[in-house]
């Protein structure tokens, strides 16, 4: 989902961009607005850093009776890779705002004229490029500093900090969209350049200080919805190395176009495209803060944003989207638009087809390539695919009549699945059954465990497995409901009192599997042995297929 996403902000970019080289318009629109992508992959919730609490482990307080098995621990270089690639997109973006773009061949012209020779200019360019590294990467740090990381682990799930998120970029989109501008004080501005007149090092750096200033109506709502991202993460290095990839992308275009001047007549007029950039991402903008909205929403049991009032307001959103590309949708900012160009027509035609794709949804479509975005199906009110009766779920003749917290999980149920939410109950059925326990490690705000349900678990054959043969255990590691008091506890490994039960789930996956990714999937037999390595999202059915035969046979060689 990603990847599309930012294919089409390129695809947006480079459209706008080209139709302006063919029709420059005449007026320069005032600053507006953006953002970058959002986007929940690892839910990370009570359970301490693991590398910290590994410090404090002893013995655990929560006792399956299975036997120890260390899983690998999560893949941290990769998420930090994702936060740097979003930060340098981010860059890009934020560089083609109405406020950075135009004094790119300015800035590059003052050092080259300034410096009065070649190298001295480009060396001049570099370090002005490597001070807007330093002062964002310097502001990602101190986001660290003051939050920690701790507190960065739990914003993925808080409902405080969703809630604010929500707020926070329905607030840019509104800004992009160019009902108003967030500035910084103007007397920072004045200072920083005053300052910026000093000469060597010193004056560079206020120089570059004073472009991050005045700049921060068009990069203020993409570093903040940067921020929000890799805050969600919950790496202690998210934040600064977002930055790094933004300032990167910001600052390499200094550096390179006083390498080669020639190419700055290249580049495209600025003009009314820039603000056609900016309310696309106003629009975009307002469509992720719909996934925070939903986080609160699931993990708090309101039970009133259901998938299809999700999909309802992507779809509006997209539909406003698609008539603003083809000169329908004007704003105050915006130039007249003379003609409709070919670019900008197939990207209008991109939009309006993917407001399509998602109109089935609404009456039950599975909708794989977003539905990691997705509320569950099971908070879908009307679903066609319930009509089968072959997805119903088989049923399962135990000794226990009631499922422990039932209930409570109702929203996240699967068609055609027999689900349990509690270890020991599980661990009975599987005795009764002769069936091996399938553990699923997962999330009510894990977009990476919707898609897994929606792109993997659907498949016939791996359905087929997982009714038949297995008891589907699903512990839900950001739960907030409270465990009674006789069941709360002070993990052995983290140090937490353990109160909530998604904490609890959270605890036995850190503690005894040394991971705290989610969907992580465990195979064990009735004891709670681990039978086979463990894995987590792999999005290839027929990994899957292999993962679930090897658990089965494992299973049949132990019993």
């Amino acid at each position: 989902m990603k990847a599309i996403l930012c294919t089409l902000i390129a695809v947006i970019v480079f459209s706008f961009a080209g139709s302006e080289r063919a029709n420059a318009f005449q007026k320069d629109p005032a600053d507006t607005i953006s953002s970058s992508d959002v986007q929940f992959t690892t839910i990370t919730t009570a359970a301490d850093s693991i590398a910290a609490a590994k410090k404090k482990q002893q013995q655990e307080k929560v006792k399956p009776a299975a036997k120890s098995y260390n899983a690998p621990a999560n893949e941290k270089p990769k998420t930090l890779w994702q936060v740097f690639i979003a930060g340098f997109l981010g860059g890009f973006l934020a560089l083609l705002m109405p406020c950075i773009y135009p004094l790119l061949p300015l800035t590059v012209s003052f050092f080259t004229k300034k410096s009065g020779n070649r190298a001295r200019g480009i060396l001049q360019s570099a370090i002005y490029g490597l001070s807007i590294i330093v002062i964002y990467v310097a502001l990602g740090l101190i986001i660290t500093l003051l939050f920690g990381s701790d507190a960065l682990n739990a914003l993925a799930t808080n409902g405080i900090f969703n809630i604010f998120f929500f707020l926070l970029l329905v607030v840019f989109g509104i800004s992009f969209l160019g009902a108003f501008e967030l500035t910084l004080p103007s007397s920072l501005a004045n200072k920083l350049d005053q300052n910026s007149d000093k000469g060597g090092i010193i004056g560079i750096f206020f120089m570059a200080a004073t472009l991050v200033v005045v700049s921060f109506s068009c990069t203020g709502p993409i570093i903040g919805s940067l921020l929000v991202d890799a805050a969600s993460k919950g790496d202690r290095l998210g934040p600064a190395v977002g930055m790094f990839g933004f300032s990167l992308a910001l600052a390499l275009p200094f550096t390179l176009f006083a390498l080669f001047p020639s190419m700055l007549k290249s580049l495209p007029k600025s003009g009314g495209w820039l603000n056609s950039i900016k309310v696309v991402l106003g629009f975009l903008e307002l469509a992720f803060a719909m996934k925070f909205l939903s986080n609160v929403d699931l993990a708090y049991h309101w039970n009133w944003f259901d998938r299809e009032v999700f999909l309802s307001l992507w779809i509006a959103i997209g539909l406003l989207m698609g008539l603003y590309l083809i000169g329908k949708l004007k704003f105050s900012h915006d130039s007249d638009l003379s003609y409709l160009s070919v670019p900008r027509t197939f990207v209008a035609i991109i939009v309006f087809s993917f407001v399509v794709y998602m109109i089935p949804g609404l009456w039950g479509a599975p909708l794989k390539v977003i539905s990691g975005f997705l509320p569950p199906p099971a908070t879908q009110d009307f679903d066609l695919s319930r009509i089968n009766t072959s997805s119903s779920a088989p049923v399962q003749n135990v000794s226990i009549k009631e499922k422990k917290y039932e209930d409570m999980f109702s929203r996240g149920k699967h068609a055609g699945l027999n689900e349990w939410y509690d270890y020991e109950q599980a661990l009975q059925v599987s005795k009764e059954l002769k069936k091996p326990v399938l553990i699923d490690f997962t999330g009510w705000n894990c977009p990476n465990c919707r898609k897994m349900e929606n792109s993997v678990w659907s498949d016939a054959e791996v359905r087929k497995r997982m009714q038949n043969d297995f008891v589907l255990l699903e512990l839900y590691v950001d739960e907030k409901s409270e465990l009674p008091a006789a069941d709360q506890y002070t993990s052995s490994f983290s140090g937490k009192h353990i109160t909530s039960i998604g904490a609890k789930n959270s605890d036995y996956e850190a503690s005894k599997f040394e991971t705290n990714s989610q969907p992580f999937y465990v195979i064990t037999d009735s004891q709670g042995n681990v039978l086979i390595p463990p894995q987590g999202a792999n999005y290839s059915v027929d990994n899957y297929i292999k993962f679930l035969d090897s658990g089965i046979a494992a299973y049949k060689t132990a019993h």
